[in-house]
């Protein structure tokens, strides 16, 4: 630089040199001395290789201006022999040449369906010559819009055959976005299937049906087809992301692919023994390998189906399957496809990454899990796919993975901004020169001039060659790829930061400009923010990647707007009609205003990181069903959240289609199902989803409830199921309370009495269970509607009383153990307990025969819709139930019957075949012969630390919080009575269709978990085992309890239940924290002092951790047996959050130890109060003893 100074003071500095001569040679002559003409490959950049070896100068003229003819062929030729000889260049020539030599070998495969050469090139003439007759010739436009089948490789190699060019057009691409890549590229033909028709915009090209119209078209003729197209014409135009908010047309030519695909012949030297995965979609251009190398050499092309690429079980299973050798993957989905058993996966020989920066990390786990070859690719659309070469090595001493060196006939340069080269190790711009440099982009002169720039390099390389002599001529000859062409092809400014490593391989350092690479897929930021700027409630915004967890990198929108009106599933809407799927930011930030520099400039450096666990969910959001809650935890595993609610959409919440298939191995591990990947995309709700998955697992057992359709409400109706067993008990037992729900809640502030009656009695006339009455008819129950009932709100007034709250809890018991008459009295019972003027209480109890606790949830919210309807005068929010409850009994008898019912009778008989009739817990007291139901419960609070950690484990293992916390009450019981096969009861709300899910009404069914304990398992083992059993339950959960002790007929015994003894219940039924307008709700916990089973163990999720509550028969347990067993459960609990792989026995002396702890301090506590008692007694002897 400083000879330079001294040489031309005058000289600005941006153009003062920074290579020395022999510097400046190497870097623009001998590391890109790549010409082989005839397409010759230099060995594959690694390491060791030395930094000219054999890139050996054979020159052929690739740009010659006469028309391009196939060559003659000898029965042994090949494409590796076309570096020795005048090559035909254009794709289909090549493809010619292959046919001929083996026509009957088979060609492509998709599904369950093949072609040989010798029929997929048949077809493809037919099609040529019928498009050639429809106008197509060089240069001309062809659309093809078609999933993964057959037809469209058929389609592909017609358009190029006819001479036109290929414009691929993905039908998963929005409405907009298509007509304007028709609008813009001025197709002349489309090609299409049936089922695209209608997502198509209306346009007027001529379209062509391939299946439906092959009749017709395979009437041409079968001869190979003649057309005037030369190397220069386009071979296809592949559209990619733009910055103004509209996608631009990259032409790519013959020469350019063709070069492209007889490098990679050279290098990778697939043989008719290699089958080629094709699974990108044909929009994005590694397609254009996939598709056309492999039917250049002889290999079979197996077609991925549509969707199969974003699913990773499909991928193994297809690889497996076929016997796929080579196949290519973008970094992150390698990623995804790594962590899965590839031990099937065994022929694969290459594996090609490009789209993204591939990472050491990735490498290494490359080579961990598959024994061949990785070769990293780089290049974009514009320069004929890939334009440097890697191959990467086991245990490599690289710190990164570098992108290699040029491909044949290619240049690369990195310069810096005054376009003069950088020397090594210095980061630069990456410019890309020779044959595989497109045309430009489709009508956009103005982007093509800012893009494809002269080559700086020519005539100064002349000079060099001159004072160089032969020596330099022969370089310089070698870095011109078109020594016959007087002008120099363009070099292309790819954006991309890059530099030069000592050995000449070159290492890609990220985007200068704001265009980004997420999962392969290059998105030009601009463009979606030009777009996001036409919701006109954007005022302004901006776009931006960030990977906040490493190796999740996503789209992030920032938004202001105009009057805060709108929200994130509003803007996303807009983007979905407008731009691709993967272009779509994940997240939606609103901001008052964007962070700005002195400069002006947004500050992005200090945009916050999105946050889209940071709201609260609302009550009737959070997971409700097992299967909800299942998915849940696999969301918030999988999306790295706190919490989602069922109604969230898996991408605004940050999913994309990696992590989509994340999701499904998930899913499909944990219900034993097979379900399509696209089942998430088209159901993106836990709530919908859940759908899906609950009839997929009925599917599996041979059955899908039909649907419910509303009946009359008219004369005498069959009871439920459910209904059914408890009318008998009550014609057993008339007055017991024992099946009672009460509930109450404080209500501190001015309550409008006159509106909460009337929200009642709306209650009452919206819910006809409600208005149930049970009567008895020849001896069998039945259930009658009565059209209108009054229910009347008695207001008990206790402002003057003397111990107020202690009456009001005594109000309360003796209302929750009021009996009802089920053939007399309306089922929903209220009672006001006037406190003071600005406090009341309200009492509510139900009967179970007409509801359930999930059913108390939906009294309470439509109770707050309505109070506020009342006393406001605005209308009411509540939809119209489309069917009551008498519906669901109606169809639970027609449905659950004959075959349905038989394959599940056949599961619970072989599952509760030789189960112990009793838990032998040690109890205090002998069991009586005759049970009673007095009972009394002891709470607890398990602390909002310990509970995370369960929820982290929950998240761990793949299971819900209620498995976990199940399988820890078993363990606890296990420590108790050394019992290998216990038995629990636990209910599940049994509301698997949408319709019954606002209904109040008696659902509830009750299931036996029994489990396997033998062995000695670990926790981790035993969750395991309860999740499986767990799951089989929810399968057959329809089965009514009653029907299953009718067929079972287990041995009864007066004085425990059968079956089971112990009971099990995580309250998860939505109950929404009650919000009545003006008034602060508490809710009252009512002990009625009864209970149906010997120990009952509840508990409660809580913003300060786990509320729980052990409830047990008073005739067998003291309470200190049940204080103590709180305790052991907390202990155990964090045992196995910490300790998950410890034995059962080993958690059981734990808690023994524990025990024996507890009971030395309890005892030397005892002595120290004596001995002091004792000491006290003799300062202070009684006068008596003196």
């Amino acid at each position: 630089m400083l000879a330079g100074v001294i040489e031309n003071p005058d000289r600005s500095i941006g153009d003062l040199p920074l290579l020395t001569p022999a510097e400046r040679q190497q870097i623009l002559v001998e590391w890109n001395n790549t010409c082989t003409g005839g397409f010759g490959n230099p060995p594959v950049p690694t390491p060791d290789s030395s930094v000219r070896a054999g890139f050996e100068p054979r020159f052929i003229d690739v740009s010659h201006e006469s028309v391009a003819k196939p060559a003659p062929t000898t029965p042994n030729s090949s494409v590796r022999a076309h570096s020795c000889a005048p090559l035909p260049t254009c794709l289909h020539h090549l493809f010619e040449t292959q046919v001929e030599q083996t026509p009957d070998a088979i060609a492509v495969v998709f599904e369950n369906e093949h072609l040989t050469y010798r029929e997929l090139n048949q077809r493809a003439n037919a099609v040529a010559h019928y498009l050639q007759q429809l106008g197509v010739k060089p240069e001309v436009l062809v659309g093809i819009c078609m999933e993964r089948s057959l037809e469209m490789v058929v389609g592909l190699w017609g358009i190029l055959k006819a001479g036109g060019a290929y414009v691929p057009l993905d039908p998963e691409y929005p409405p907009e976005r298509l007509a304007f890549m028709l609008q813009d590229s001025q197709v002349a033909v489309l090609l299409t299937q049936e089922k695209q028709i209608a997502g198509l915009p209306d346009r007027q090209t001529q379209v062509i049906c391939l299946d439906t119209e092959w009749e017709k078209i395979s009437r041409e003729q079968t001869t190979n087809p003649v057309s005037d197209l030369r190397s220069e014409n386009l071979a296809y135009v592949i559209y990619t992301s733009g910055s103004t908010g509209k996608p631009k047309g990259a032409m790519n030519t013959h020469r350019g692919i063709c070069n492209r695909l007889l490098w990679m012949q050279r290098a990778y030297q697939l043989t008719s023994q290699d089958r080629v995965l094709q699974k990108t979609p044909f929009s994005f251009d590694v397609s254009v390998w996939e598709f056309f190398w492999t039917l250049l050499t002889g290999a079979c092309l197996v077609i991925a189906k549509p969707g199969g690429h974003r699913d990773r079980d499909y991928l193994v299973n297809i690889i497996a399957q076929e016997q796929i050798t080579t196949v290519h993957f973008v970094p992150s989905m390698l990623q995804v496809f790594l962590d899965r058993d590839l031990d099937r996966c065994d022929r694969l020989r290459r594996v090609f990454c490009s789209g993204e920066a591939l990472s050491l990390g990735l490498q290494e786990k490359f080579f961990q899990h598959l024994d061949c070859e990785l070769h990293n690719l780089y290049g974009p659309t514009e320069a004929a796919i890939d334009v440097t070469f890697w191959q990467c090595q086991k245990n490599s001493h690289l710190r990164t993975v570098p992108i290699g060196r040029p491909i044949a006939n290619t240049q690369i340069y990195i310069l810096d901004p005054h376009l003069q080269p950088v020397p090594i190790g210095v980061p630069g711009e990456l410019y890309i020169g020779g044959v595989g440099v497109a045309r430009g982009y489709l009508n956009r002169p103005d982007l093509t001039q800012e893009r494809f720039i002269p080559n700086p390099f020519w005539e100064s390389r002349e000079s060099e060659s001159r004072e160089q002599g032969v020596q330099g001529e022969r370089n310089l000859k070698s870095l011109h790829p078109t020594p016959h062409t007087p002008h120099p092809t363009p070099l292309y400014k790819t954006g991309d930061l890059a530099r030069y490593l000592p050995d000449g391989n070159i290492e890609f350092l990220g985007r200068i400009d704001h265009q980004v690479k997420i999962r392969g897929f290059r998105i030009e930021l601009g463009e979606v923010e030009a777009v996001l700027s036409q919701h006109p409630e954007v005022k302004d915004t901006v776009v931006m990647a960030r990977e906040d967890e490493p190796g999740d990198r996503r789209l992030v929108a920032y938004v202001v707007l105009h009057s805060q009106q709108a929200i994130a599933s509003q803007l996303r809407g807009f983007l979905e009609k407008k731009l691709p799927q993967y272009a779509i930011p994940n997240h939606f930030v609103i901001l008052e205003a964007l962070p700005l520099l002195p400069n002006g400039k947004v500050n992005r450096q200090i945009l916050p990181a999105p946050d889209p666990a940071s709201a609260e969910l609302k009550p009737d959001t959070a997971a409700r069903t097992p299967v909800q809650q299942l998915l849940a935890a696999i969301w918030v595993d999988v999306l790295k959240l706190e919490r989602v609610g069922i109604h969230d959409n898996f991408f605004q919440l940050g999913g994309h289609s990696l992590l989509a298939t994340q999701v499904m191995a998930r899913v499909r591990s944990a219900f034993e199902i097979e379900l399509p990947l696209r089942y998430l995309f088209e159901s993106p709700t836990i709530a919908k989803f859940s759908e899906r998955v609950e009839i997929a697992m009925k599917l599996g057992r041979g059955r899908e409830a039909t649907p419910i359709e509303p009946v009359s409400q008219q004369g005498y109706l069959p009871l439920s199921f459910g209904q059914q067993r408890l009318w008998l008990l009550s014609q057993l037992e008339p007055n017991n309370p024992y099946y009672n729900l009460p509930a109450a809640v404080r209500l501190t502030g001015l309550l409008d009495v006159a509106a909460l009656e009337q929200s009642l009695n709306r209650i009452v006339q919206r819910h006809a269970a409600l208005r149930t009455k049970f009567v008895t008819l020849d001896g069998q129950g039945f259930q009658v509607i009565d059209p209108v009932l009054n229910l009347s709100l008695p207001v008990v007034d206790l402002r003057s009383h003397p111990t107020r709250e202690a009456q009001v809890q005594k109000l309360a018991r003796q209302e929750a153990n009021r009996p009802f008459d089920l053939a007399q009295d309306l089922l929903l019972r209220v009672m006001l307990l006037q406190v003071d003027d600005t406090e009341h209480v309200l009492l509510l109890t139900m009967h179970h025969i007409v509801s359930d606790a999930w059913s108390m949830g939906i009294l309470v919210r439509e109770l707050a819709a309505l109070y506020q309807t009342f006393t406001t005068g605005e209308s009411s929010p509540l939809p119209d139930l489309t069917i009551q409850y008498t519906d669901f009994a109606i169809w639970q008898r027609h449905w659950l019957q004959g075959e349905v019912l038989e394959t599940q009778l056949n599961y619970w008989k072989q599952q509760l075949s030789g189960a112990p009739p009793l838990t032998q817990l040690p109890l205090d007291k002998p069991r009586s012969p005759v049970r009673t139901f007095r009972g009394a419960k002891q709470s607890f609070l398990l602390p909002k630390a310990l509970t995370a950690e369960i929820q982290n484990l929950c998240q761990r293992e793949g299971v819900t919080l209620f498995m976990t916390l199940l399988a820890a009450f078993k363990t606890l019981l296990y420590s108790y009575t050394g019992q290998e096969d216990i038995s629990v009861g636990s209910p599940i709300a049994n509301r698997t269709q949408p319709e019954v899910e606002k209904l109040i009404g008696f659902f509830i069914n009750t299931l036996v978990l029994r489990t396997d304990l033998s062995d000695d398992p670990s926790f981790r083992e035993l969750l395991g085992r309860v999740r499986q059993r767990t799951l089989e339950a929810y399968t057959y959960q329809d089965v009514p309890f009653e029907k299953l002790l009718e067929e079972l007929q287990p041995d009864r015994h007066s004085s425990y239940n059968p079956l089971f003894q112990v009971w099990f219940v995580l309250q998860n039924a939505p109950m929404p924290t009650p919000e009545l307008s003006g008034l602060h709700l508490t809710p009252l916990e009512i002990d009625n002092q009864t209970t149906k089973y010997d120990l009952r163990l509840e508990l409660e999720e809580s913003p300060t951790g786990l509320h729980g509550s052990f409830g047990y028969r008073v005739d067998l347990f003291e309470s200190n047996t049940i204080t103590q067993m709180a305790e052991r459960l907390e202990i155990l609990l964090h045992q196995i959050v910490t300790q998950p792989d410890l034995k059962l026995s080993a958690i059981a002396q734990i808690l023994a130890n524990r025990d024996r702890e507890r009971q030395i301090a309890k005892a030397k506590e005892l002595e120290k109060a004596s001995l002091q008692k004792f000491k006290k007694h003799q300062r202070h002897p009684r006068r008596g003893t003196q």
